[in-house]
């Protein structure tokens, strides 16, 4: 009966695994990076159930934020912000997309997670340049996974699937 109470009388941080947020860039240098000199403008967007619906469908991959941030940036594209959960907590990314819809580059923004931060890799990044929401986006087939980090890959991807989708249903033309 001791040896339960000193169980029980233990502090929940002992037993809990412990999150650790790293907080890679910012917007301001995310936007740099992708989009170096680029002048932008907010361009977020609110999708209708409409648009949230279509988006799914095209990308195969649920809306849960209606809510997007977004910036045109003047002649050069689009520069989204947006997040996904790796295993436990959300990972912020930001995708910029040329005039046609194509991926520029990813950036890692913050990622909570206390492992799996090997999606911050360039080379692993590098694969999403040039893909349009026409191309297949699929983890183990079009994006390679990394060992430890399957989930923060897989969610990364459907997110990359989703912002393409959206740009085709909520920004093309705009």
């Amino acid at each position: 009966m001791k040896r339960l109470s000193v169980f029980l009388l233990t502090p929940i941080a002992v037993i809990a695994p412990v999150a650790h947020a790293s907080v890679y860039l910012t917007v301001a240098q995310a936007q740099e990076a992708l989009f170096p000199g680029g002048s932008f403008a907010d361009a977020s967007v609110v999708l209708n159930d409409a648009q949230a619906r279509a988006i799914a469908e095209r990308s195969g991959v649920r809306v849960l934020n209606r809510e997007q941030r977004v910036w045109r940036v003047a002649g050069a594209g689009w520069f989204i912000v947006d997040e996904v959960v790796g295993k436990h907590e959300f990972i912020t990314y930001a995708v910029g997309l040329d005039t046609s819809g194509k991926v520029r580059g990813i950036e890692i923004l913050e990622y909570r997670e206390s492992y799996g931060h090997e999606i911050r890799n360039v080379a692993w990044r590098r694969q999403f340049v040039g893909k349009a929401a026409a191309d297949p986006l699929r983890l183990d087939q079009d994006i390679r996974n990394i060992s430890g980090a399957t989930l923060s890959c897989r969610h990364v991807t459907d997110g990359v699937k989703r912002l393409l989708a959206f740009h085709e249903i909520a920004l093309q033309g705009r």
